[in-house]
């Protein structure tokens, strides 16, 4: 909505432009009356929708046509003001005013024009009926105010019809011509309509129109007002009103109705508390709040954000069954403009007979969320999270997590999605090594496109955590500005091939002998017979010299269970940053003997203290 209001007062001479300016200032008639008065600001707090507005004069005598054409570009609605006294000021609205006004405006969007008729005292029975045929001939008309500047009747109402007519156009909503909303508007409603529609049951009960009025106009309808609406709805359309609930048709008549009964300013309340712009397009604040992310932090869902997109899919999952066939997929992407998620979605996360489950739909939110949150922003706002929730922005449902040179410095981060890029040359088996991941063996054909990305859950230490496993060909980290950075590095190497190690080992010297990011090598085809020693340092000699964890043996081959082991190792390695995979053990070893230990200590001095008082007491 515009933060202010510029309005320009044209018309014949003598029809009363200024007299009506200097009347609503002053509230009272003036005894003298300039020219042309100067511009007037009036404050946002003494007007009726709370914006600025400007008010200019126009004098044919003190302006060239230059100035006027000026003014002109820089409206944003003009009054035409006639003399309902004089029937020549009404023709020259359709002969001079009108084509001048929209005729060679420099900007697309014709300007909104309100018809004034001035010194309405002069002639009781009104001009209405030479006005009318000018109006069905001038689309841009809003509407026709006749007042007495004289007797300061209608004069506020005529700059709140102005300022109405800039604040809540009637043009983008709604075709005079056709009768009929415009096609934008219609979408627009219909999206909002589907948000509203809780129980996916194709109308709306008393109950969701009760919680679409609330949060539109901050209380709901009273019961006869409710009975009635939907008795109207009935009389004017067929199907209108369905089992007492009103349908998508009944919702669209009730908002045409508003607009031709010149209540236009109802629909825009609609419009804009789901995010809508004066153009019918989300607005890029509803979309994308701000939302500060750090260098070194990372972006997750937190509940708020779980709770909302789970909510959406028990919604859309109609035969309860747990997981969305394409079918409901298609109905919860119907409020985007496009579907989000492409054909690589039955390789990125797990899925079952082309069936997305619950538990692969959120792993789908937490990756779009940890690698673009611009983009999983966005996608709340179509699905209606700042108009459905509380608090109303998207921003509440993301966490922005800690520095990870935080974590580094406590030695354990607190994130629960973790990014593990495998790293490998071409050939080893990192797309198997990500189709594993998601308990895929390795003849399996993906139903979608290939993923650079796999995601899925891991237990470490009893908790939950989403590990990011993320292909990286090998050569591409070689150059002086490639990203290395995650939170484990899994440095695949073809068993069968040693010369693949090289290019690993290479990478690991350039990004991963600092320390602060653990990695693992992992020899891959660990089924097939191991490839011909090559000179210099074999791969486990590397890693002990580098004081690493040994290359850990995988294969593809086989049954799924004893690969879930890696994946446990890789998100503790993440989780635990400063300890290599041997320490992990053996610190949880040492922490059992030292409590052990602390146990024989205290119960060796509670015996102990026991038998001194047993002695003195004898």
């Amino acid at each position: 909505m515009k933060r202010d209001v510029r309005i320009l007062l044209l018309g014949e001479a003598q029809v009363g432009k200024t007299s009506l300016i200097l009347s609503l200032v002053g509230e009272e008639f003036p005894e003298e009356v300039p020219a042309r008065a100067e511009e007037i600001t009036i404050p946002a707090d003494v007007t009726p929708e709370k914006v600025p507005t400007h008010i200019v004069d126009y004098s044919e005598t003190e302006q060239t046509v230059e100035e006027l054409q000026g003014e002109i570009d820089k409206a944003d609605v003009v009054c035409v003001v006639y003399d309902v006294s004089e029937e020549a000021t009404v023709e020259k609205i359709r002969t001079k005013w009108i084509p001048l006004v929209n005729g060679s405006t420099k900007r697309g969007p014709r300007v909104p024009i309100i018809l004034v008729g001035n010194k309405s005292d002069l002639r009781p029975g009104g001009s209405m009926e030479a006005v009318l045929p000018i109006m069905s001939q001038f689309p841009e008309i809003e509407t026709c105010v006749e007042c007495s500047a004289k007797n300061l009747k209608n004069i506020s109402e005529l700059f709140y019809y102005a300022q109405k007519a800039v604040l809540h156009p009637t043009a983008p909503l709604y075709d005079p011509e056709a009768k009929q909303l415009r096609p934008a508007c219609a979408q627009a409603l219909t999206r909002i309509f589907r948000l509203s529609d809780q129980d996916m049951d194709q109308a709306l009960s008393d109950q969701e129109l009760n919680a679409f009025q609330t949060s539109c106009f901050g209380h709901p309808l009273a019961p006869q007002a409710l009975e009635d609406v939907k008795m109207v709805v009935s009389k004017n359309v067929a199907g209108g009103v369905r089992d007492d609930q009103l349908t998508l048709d009944g919702f669209l008549f009730l908002n045409t109705l508003f607009i031709q009964r010149g209540r236009h300013e109802t629909t825009w309340t609609i419009l804009r508390r789901f995010g809508y712009g004066d153009s019918l397009e989300l607005t890029a604040d509803y979309l994308c709040p701000p939302l500060r992310v750090p260098s070194g932090c990372s972006t997750e869902l937190n509940h708020r954000g779980y709770q909302f997109v789970q909510r959406m899919f028990e919604k859309h999952d109609q035969d309860r069954d747990g997981a969305l066939s394409p079918a409901e997929l298609q109905s919860l992407f119907s409020v985007f403009p496009a579907a989000p998620w492409g054909p690589q979605l039955p390789s990125t996360v797990r899925t079952k007979a082309e069936r997305l489950p619950l538990h692969g739909y959120l792993c789908q939110w937490t990756l779009v969320t940890y690698l673009d949150v611009q983009r999983s922003l966005e996608h709340l706002g179509y699905l209606g999270y700042p108009t459905l929730c509380e608090p109303n922005s998207q921003a509440h449902a993301i966490t922005v997590t800690r520095e990870k040179r935080l974590d580094q410095e406590k030695g354990q981060t607190q994130r629960n999605v973790l990014l593990c890029k495998v790293v490998g040359a071409h050939g080893v088996g990192k797309s198997s090594f990500l189709r594993a991941f998601l308990g895929h063996s390795l003849g399996h054909q993906d139903a979608g496109e290939p993923s650079v990305y796999a995601i899925d859950t891991v237990q470490v230490n009893g908790q939950e955590k989403y590990l990011i496993l993320c292909e990286v060909a090998a050569d591409s980290l070689l150059t002086a500005s490639a990203d290395a950075s995650c939170d484990v590095a899994c440095l695949m190497f073809d068993g069968s091939d040693l010369r693949s190690f090289a290019l690993c080992a290479s990478v690991c010297k350039q990004h991963y002998m600092d320390g602060q990011t653990p990695c693992l090598f992992v020899c891959s085809k660990a089924d097939l017979p191991g490839g011909v020693p090559l000179p210099g340092l074999s791969p486990a000699e590397f890693c002990r010299r580098h004081r690493l964890p040994a290359p850990t043996p995988f294969s593809c081959v086989g049954a799924v269970e004893p690969r879930v082991g890696i994946f446990t190792q890789l998100a503790t390695m993440a989780t635990f940053p400063h300890l290599v995979h041997g320490q992990l053990q053996a610190t949880s070893f040492w922490l059992r003997v030292a409590l052990g230990a602390m146990g024989a200590a205290v119960a060796a001095f509670l015996s102990f203290s026991l038998y001194r008082v047993l002695v003195k007491s004898r």
